[in-house]
C-alpha cells in the first residue's frame, strides 16, 4: 500500500509477486476505488509513460484541511484540473507510470537539486543505487565542498559487511545515468543515522573525504579565454 495521511494513508495498492530475478523495485500500484491518481509536472500537465513528475492524489478520503494552517492547505490541496469541483493533494513525492499502467515511487520532490546547470532528481539515484547487490541501504544528498563547487555524496551501507568498492559502484551508476548524475564520493556507513521517528537524518551524516576517493575522471586545464 501506499498514501500519504492527507489522503488517509491508503490511496494506491499492488500485489508484490516473487523479485528473485529482477532487480526491479516493486511498484506502488493503481489507485483504490474512488480515489484518483495523477502524475503531473510543474504546470499540473500530465507527464508521458515513463516520464517522472509529482504525484498529486484525490477521492473521497482526501482530507479537509491542515489544522489551523490555512496557508500550507492552500498550497497542498489545490483544485482538481480533471474533475470540476473535485480537490488534488500535492505529495511531494516522485513518481513515474510504468508501461504496464503501475505507478513507481522514485523518492521525494524535495530533494530535487541544481547542479552546474543541471537539475537531479537524488531520489532516482538513490533507486538506482539500491538495486546493487551489495548495497543494503543507501541515501544521497549534495554538499557545498566550496562556495562555488556542489557535490552529490552517496553514503552506502553493505549488505554483507564487506567493503563497498566505490569505482565498482561508480561504474554501475554510469551504465545507467550520465556523468554529472554519478556521484563524486561514496562513503561507507554500517548504518544510516536515524532521526526519532525513524527517517534518514541527514544532518547527522559524516563530512566525505574526497581526497581519498578514487575516480576516473581527468582534470584538464582550459585551453583558452572561452573555456576559462
Amino acid at each position: 500500500h501506499y498514501g500519504p495521511t492527507e489522503n488517509t494513508v491508503v490511496s494506491t495498492c499492488t500485489e508484490v509477486e516473487c523479485q528473485i530475478h529482477t532487480d526491479q523495485a516493486p511498484p506502488i500500484g493503481r489507485p483504490l476505488p474512488n480515489t484518483q491518481a495523477y502524475i503531473l509536472d510543474k504546470h499540473l500537465q500530465p507527464v508521458p509513460i515513463g516520464v517522472p513528475g509529482e504525484l498529486h492524489v484525490g477521492g473521497v478520503q482526501l482530507a479537509r484541511s491542515y489544522w489551523r494552517r490555512p496557508e500550507l492547505t492552500a498550497e497542498k490541496f489545490i483544485e482538481n484540473p480533471f474533475r470540476p469541483g473535485g480537490r488534488l493533494y500535492k505529495t511531494g513525492d516522485l513518481a513515474r507510470f510504468r508501461s504496464d499502467g503501475q505507478i513507481e515511487f522514485l523518492g521525494r520532490t524535495d530533494f530535487q537539486v541544481k547542479i552546474r546547470g543541471f537539475r537531479i532528481e537524488l531520489g532516482e539515484i538513490e533507486t538506482a543505487l539500491g538495486q546493487h547487490p551489495s548495497v543494503k541501504d543507501n541515501v544521497v544528498v549534495v554538499r557545498e565542498v566550496s562556495p562555488t563547487n556542489k557535490s552529490i555524496i552517496a553514503y552506502v551501507v553493505s549488505r554483507n559487511g564487506k567493503p563497498l568498492d566505490s569505482s565498482e559502484l561508480r561504474s554501475y551508476l554510469k551504465e545507467k545515468f550520465p556523468d554529472y548524475m554519478v556521484p563524486s564520493a561514496f562513503v561507507p556507513l554500517e548504518a544510516l543515522p536515524l532521526n526519532p521517528n525513524g527517517k534518514v537524518d541527514r544532518r547527522a551524516l559524516p563530512a566525505p573525504d574526497l581526497s581519498s576517493q578514487k575516480t576516473d575522471r581527468t582534470i584538464a586545464a582550459p585551453r583558452n579565454e572561452l573555456e576559462q
